[in-house]
């Protein structure tokens, strides 16, 4: 039966389980899925502009033995003729065997999930979720802290829009005794329906503020997020607000020791270069840790394991 990966809700904690397992794995034994996914093949369909991303999909499917089919500008497909997410997703799905989908509107890939006849997987719909960018922050964490319980993670920046931190939250909210420092500007505050419907009513602990200093001692993981300026109608707001936080190594110096420093990425000016040295400093492991979560991930869609395709 087709089933796509919409939302990081869509999998439940054993899942979740299962495929930071499957990631292990193949970290640790590459060459045996270097054929897991012969002769399918995966589509990226970007409607909006990605390079980690995408990328990460196509190198997961090509490690995986798969091909794939690219459209990487919404110019150059029949989006730009008036064709609707619908049918160009059942068109694909004559072509391929699963669909990774970025889109700027909110929903998009709930649509494309419904009428294509293959898995669909949300590659980051406007301003509403990143589940696959949520496992890559959940493995880094894994690996790194050893856990997801009993930690104090602080989200900075842009909690308005950013989808990644949406994703985080709901993700982090199924495990026990964690709690969140919200820190950003009050133009970008986290929305209320978040706080409503996931922190509050699930009686998870939080505060709010606008200062990362004030915050930073008690943190266990800092996720740094960037001021988007596609989700602004105003330029003059974005100008305003887009350098509201910037980590350097000054800052760090009364973080903890084993602090996890994360962000999504594409960083503008959020994190100085001089943190990058730093053995705090996770951001590039998490891009490495997403290839292997979407490597799992395609891999359990596609009802594959390892040397399936041999």
């Amino acid at each position: 039966m087709k089933r796509s990966v919409i939302d990081i809700l869509d999998l439940s904690v054993e899942e979740i389980e299962a495929l930071i397992a499957t990631a292990g794995d193949i970290i640790d034994h590459p060459a045996a899925y270097a054929h897991a996914c012969a002769r399918k093949k995966l589509a990226t369909l970007f409607f909006e502009p990605s390079t980690r991303t995408r990328l990460s999909f196509e190198a997961a499917m090509y490690e995986l033995g798969g091909n794939v089919l690219s459209v990487t500008d919404a110019t150059t497909s029949s989006a730009s003729k008036g064709e609707s997410v619908a049918d160009t997703a059942r068109t694909v799905s004559c072509y391929a065997d699963i669909i990774a989908m970025r889109h700027p509107k909110e929903g998009a890939a709930l649509v494309a999930a419904q009428s294509a006849s293959i898995p669909v997987i949300n590659a980051g719909d406007g301003g509403h979720c990143h589940p696959t960018q949520t496992m890559a922050d959940l493995l880094t964490i894994r690996r790194e802290k050893g856990a997801f319980s009993n930690l104090t993670i602080g989200l900075c920046g842009d909690l308005k829009f950013g989808r990644t931190v949406h994703s985080l939250i709901n993700a982090m909210s199924r495990y026990p005794n964690n709690r969140f420092v919200l820190i950003s500007p009050e133009e970008l505050k986290l929305p209320s329906y978040v706080k409503r419907d996931v922190l509050k009513e699930k009686g998870i602990p939080y505060e709010q503020t606008t200062s990362l200093e004030d915050a930073m001692p008690e943190l266990d993981v800092l996720y740094m997020t960037r001021v988007q300026r596609e989700r602004f109608f105003n330029e003059e707001d974005y100008l305003r607000l887009k350098d509201s936080y910037i980590l350097d190594a000054a800052k760090l110096r009364n973080a903890k020791a084993d602090l996890c420093v994360m962000h999504p990425l594409p960083r503008v000016n959020e994190i100085a270069i001089d943190v990058d040295g730093d053995p705090r400093a996770c951001y590039f492991k998490q891009v490495l840790y997403g290839k292997y979560m979407r490597m799992a991930l395609i891999l359990m869609l596609l009802e594959l394991g390892k040397g399936a395709g041999v």
